[in-house]
């Protein structure tokens, strides 16, 4: 058996398609983590090497500075390749591989209703079945690493559509000014995906509207994968209704 090596930790790791899918999808929320002082991993699983605008080292280029805007780390890795996802084993386990190594505490990912771009449903599907493979201990092509259970799955949608119909929501407060700030300056640095749509103003309008929704400025969606579970009712905050 390979021995074990030192794992890498961070809190909170978050895959995307591509190289803007986090950044629109649920960047204000990252943005609030990491001004929290939570560590932040990027995986992007393609280069956007398939998009209509932009060439592959400029999304590149474009998907590094939006994450130094939000204090994340990132990494980029092939899934064979934008708009060429498939759903396998093996693409699982190399999934499975970097929760293992990376030992987070939360994970997000696409939610799994099928969209605009097939990528992301699909990228979901995997990172939900890459959680759970990572806890098995006798998987033989993950012995690299230890076998690491996360404490939640998390899914954001990228775009309206892709939002599920159905099950509980968590809505995350991103009001204050600094986290907006960002946020807003995370988007725009994909300039390539801007041409044709204000795919940024796109996320802000949403973010109003479930913010209005909830009584705040601005909020975001995230759909549990799990049940939620609390020590107390301490956690539990506020409900967007104030009765």
């Amino acid at each position: 058996m390979k021995p074990a090596s030192t794992p890498e930790t961070t809190t909170i790791l978050a895959f995307g398609a591509h190289p803007d899918d986090i950044e629109f999808g649920c960047g204000g929320v990252i943005a609030r983590e990491t001004q929290a002082g939570r560590s932040v991993r990027f995986v992007v699983c393609s280069q956007g090497e398939s998009a209509t605008h932009g060439l592959a080292a400029r999304r590149v280029e474009e998907a590094r500075h939006a994450a130094t805007l939000l204090g994340a780390t990132l990494e980029f890795m092939q899934l064979g390749g934008d708009a060429h996802f498939e759903i396998n084993v093996a693409q699982v386990l190399r999934l499975a591989e970097v929760i293992r190594r990376t030992k987070p505490k939360l994970v997000l990912a696409p939610t799994t209703v099928e969209n605009q771009h097939p990528d992301h449903a699909k990228l979901g599907r995997m990172v939900r079945d890459a959680a759970r493979l990572a806890r098995y201990g006798g998987v033989k092509e993950l012995q690299a690493h230890a076998a690491h259970a996360i404490d939640q799955l998390l899914f954001y949608a990228v775009t309206p559509g892709a939002e599920p119909r159905d099950g509980a929501r968590v809505l995350i407060d991103v009001s204050q000014p600094k986290v907006m700030a960002v946020w807003k300056a995370a988007m725009e640095a994909h300039a390539t995906q801007r041409q044709t749509r204000d795919y940024a103003e796109l996320q802000l309008t949403r973010a109003r509207l479930n913010g209005l929704l909830a009584g705040v400025a601005y909020a975001i969606p995230l759909w549990p994968n799990d049940e939620l579970v609390f020590d107390s009712l301490e956690p539990l905050g506020r409900a967007a209704r104030r009765f």
